[in-house]
């Protein structure tokens, strides 16, 4: 029989666990893409990504603690590996995933952010923004600073190089203002809403938040990830401003990006674009 081979997280076999009297309390309980959430007993919480960017969560949170009441992680120590790993200790946040309605709430604390603005829609200290939704051209790339609808639509026209012109100039006429440059979270999936007895305790994962156009908060808030997230979200865009307009724009946007393996929103638009 084929010895086991050990987790790839916690580097023990069953073998090993079954031989130690010991019983770990660090637990890997969230993982997605290169990067992993890890629980160290009950009071801090170690993030393990790659260094690479966007990578500005230490820095928003700093800035958010400095200019807003919104409840945020303490950062307790960041670093770099020479595996080009980077690592983010937290205390821990009190309280359970998202399960009940506490949107008013949120909202509440996302009002903090709509009046955090910027000549330039950025991260922090002027570096890029970071957005698979808003610039579906691939991931992890970096965009602006930007300090125009016209560079918006630039860095965004990139990922319909091979939509018809007629229409890419049709949708640009449609495309919203950005200003003001707003600060954006980003990414208010239920994963990232602390609650704890009906209230709001924190708001989690600030990694790529920056000034982005100021419909961008509501937009992506359209986007579920999953049932339960689109429920949320649902019920979360009822307490924000409303840029329907906007999300509706950036859902004709994206249809069209898949091009030329259009959905029916995506066959539709385009043919009403180009008898316009």
């Amino acid at each position: 029989m084929a010895a086991e081979a050990p987790c790839t997280a916690y580097s023990w076999t069953s073998k090993r666990q079954g031989s130690c009297r010991y019983d770990s309390h660090v637990k890997l309980f969230y993982g997605v893409s290169n990067r992993g959430v890890w629980s160290l007993g009950s009071n801090f919480i170690l993030k393990e990504r790659s260094n690479q960017p966007p990578n500005f969560e230490a820095r928003n949170i700093r800035f958010l603690k400095e200019n807003t009441t919104i409840p945020v992680p303490t950062v307790v120590e960041e670093w770099n590996e020479e595996n080009k790993r980077y690592f983010m200790l937290t205390k821990r946040i009190r309280g359970d995933a998202l399960n009940t309605s506490i949107a008013r709430q949120t909202a509440d604390h996302l009002f903090q952010l709509r009046q955090l603005h910027s000549p330039h829609m950025q991260s922090l200290s002027e570096q890029p923004l970071y957005s698979a939704f808003l610039f579906p051209n691939g991931y992890g790339l970096p965009h602006g600073p930007l300090s125009s609808d016209d560079e918006l639509w630039t860095e965004m026209e990139t990922a319909l190089k091979s939509v018809p012109e007629k229409a890419r100039w049709r949708l640009r006429e449609r495309m919203p203002s950005a200003g003001p440059y707003t600060f954006t979270h980003g990414d208010l999936t239920n994963v990232n809403i602390i609650v704890e007895d009906g209230n709001l305790t924190g708001i989690l994962d600030w990694e790529a938040s920056g000034y982005f156009p100021v419909w961008w908060e509501f937009t992506c808030a359209g986007i579920g990830l999953g049932q339960e997230d689109q429920e949320w979200k649902a019920l979360l865009r009822k307490h924000m401003p409303s840029y329907a307009e906007a999300r509706e724009f950036w859902l004709d946007f994206y249809a069209l990006c898949k091009y030329p393996n259009l959905n029916e929103r995506g066959e539709a638009l385009l043919s009403e674009l180009q008898h316009e």
